[in-house]
């Protein structure tokens, strides 16, 4: 398995079943963030929600399948659950609902969770039922429309994934005001981490303690 990001909370998994690379698409975003979003093709889409910054499909070439909120979809042999969340911690009432998606691959066997804009400080017991058990979570840090660092940490404890993904979060000629990456890795007891341009990963490598993965943006 590989996976890209480029940027903000839009991310390419690439996985295999039989040999046949299957490809799929997370949140792409507008260009009106301020960093220019790069053209790809999809099998599988995910939108988390419908605000600019995560539901940009006219970048995403192929014949894709969409899925844009909760329920249990299988396609091409990749299982995905979404699950209803809040975009802010007043129950949606500020920024609406949002959508937490797993992902699993079966002929990998890695289970990905992908957070979207989620704004609640805490899971709830519900929503953790229907996570489940981890290995990778993509997590948004940058706080003002998501959760913040410390939250992250928190709910990074709730998850207990083997590898984090931090996403959401300040990157260079990015519009939208968010706080760095620096303070998640800080609150999470990383002082030195390099960047990666991409996570490639099997089964049989994963850690057996929560690490963090810094994922460089690709452009």
């Amino acid at each position: 398995m590989e996976i890209k990001w480029f940027g903000h909370a839009f991310f390419l998994i690439k996985t295999k079943d039989n040999n046949q690379e299957i490809k799929i698409a997370i949140d792409p975003f507008s260009p009106e963030i301020g960093i220019k979003p790069p053209k790809t093709e999809a099998d599988i889409l995910l939108i988390t929600h419908s605000h600019y910054d995560h539901n940009n499909t006219a970048v995403i070439g192929g014949d894709y399948f969409l899925i844009d909120g909760p329920g249990e979809y299988e396609v091409k042999k990749v299982f995905i659950k979404g699950i209803s969340s809040y975009h802010d911690d007043q129950k949606g009432k500020e920024r609406g609902l949002n959508t937490i998606y797993t992902i699993e691959p079966e002929q990998e066997g890695i289970r990905i969770c992908h957070l979207g804009d989620l704004g609640q400080k805490e899971l709830n017991p519900e929503q953790i039922e229907e996570i489940g058990g981890v290995d990778i979570l993509m997590i948004p840090v940058g706080g003002t429309y998501t959760i913040d660092a410390q939250q992250a940490r928190g709910i990074v404890s709730q998850i207990e994934p083997k590898i984090v993904i931090p996403m959401h979060y300040s990157i260079p000629k990015l519009k939208i005001k968010l706080e760095g990456v620096e303070k998640f890795l800080r609150v999470m007891g990383v002082s030195e981490i390099e960047p990666q341009t991409k996570l490639s990963i099997k089964k049989e490598k994963l850690p057996s303690e929560t690490q963090v993965v810094l994922l460089k943006y690709t452009k």
